[in-house]
């Protein structure tokens, strides 16, 4: 175990994390709350409590994550079974740049799928009813999970190294813009514009709408970036786009 290592990658988790989910909580929760606080999604706030609760969780979450790094990438025994690289060169530019969609695309559906196992009623109330507690999320509910979720969660992590070549640039990109879509599904107002929901294109990116929706009725709408696996497997909520419209029409 070298912990030169683990607090590297914990300072990279944790820095990420306290950075966009302050900005997101400063912004929304203190600065605009006067201004735009009758646009959100659930009128009313978390309390003191609520965000205590997902703070300290978040923390547990994060220093459960710098361990898998160091255990797959900074473990020779490991990593030379991986698809980990370094020199860009060998796989090209092309590669670089395509292996961020299909990186989304592998971890919404690994998040689809251990999310809705994660609700199944022998597993819910040890790995998930945690992040459930947030019944109204705030930007702090993004990391707060149980730490047998948190392993799960991390567990993308692992399916990356093993299924397609992966560069360093890679990982520090891709897990950035993760926490910032996180937080802004937690973020408890809408940012996207209005019919967003009912676009051709939009219909298949997931919203904040939705994932407070999930957390607010705990059944339906499990996606992380996109819609697409709810509404193949029928588990989007039939009042989500009536929902989103609602949202989009308040006024003061």
């Amino acid at each position: 175990m070298h912990w030169k290592d683990y607090f590297f990658f914990v300072e990279k988790a944790g820095s990420h994390y306290f950075f966009v989910a302050a900005i997101a909580f400063l912004l929304f929760y203190i600065l605009l709350k006067a201004a735009i606080g009758h646009k959100k999604i659930q009128a009313r706030y978390p309390v003191q409590k609520d965000y205590l609760r997902e703070i300290g969780y978040s923390v547990l979450t994060i220093c459960i994550f710098g361990f898998v790094p160091v255990l797959l990438i900074k473990n020779e025994a490991v990593v030379k079974h991986t698809w980990y690289y370094k020199d860009i060169g060998r796989y090209g530019w092309i590669y670089f740049f395509s292996a961020f969609p299909l990186m989304f695309i592998i971890h919404d559906t690994y998040f689809y799928w251990s999310h809705r196992l994660m609700h199944h009623r022998k597993l819910f109330g040890l790995f998930h009813l945690v992040h459930h507690h947030s019944t109204n999320p705030s930007p702090w509910a993004a990391y707060s999970f149980h730490p047998l979720e948190a392993i799960v969660e991390a567990g993308v992590f692992a399916v990356f190294l093993f299924a397609i070549p992966i560069h360093p640039l890679h990982i520090s990109l891709f897990f950035f813009f993760m926490i910032v879509y996180n937080v802004y599904g937690h973020l408890g107002y809408e940012l996207y514009p209005k019919g967003f929901s009912r676009h051709w294109f939009g219909r298949w990116i997931n919203t904040s709408v939705s994932h407070n929706q999930h957390h607010q009725y705990f059944k339906g709408n499990y996606g992380l970036y996109f819609t697409f696996w709810d509404r193949i497997m029928g588990t989007i909520r039939k009042d989500y786009d009536q929902h989103f419209d609602d949202v989009k029409l308040k006024r003061k």
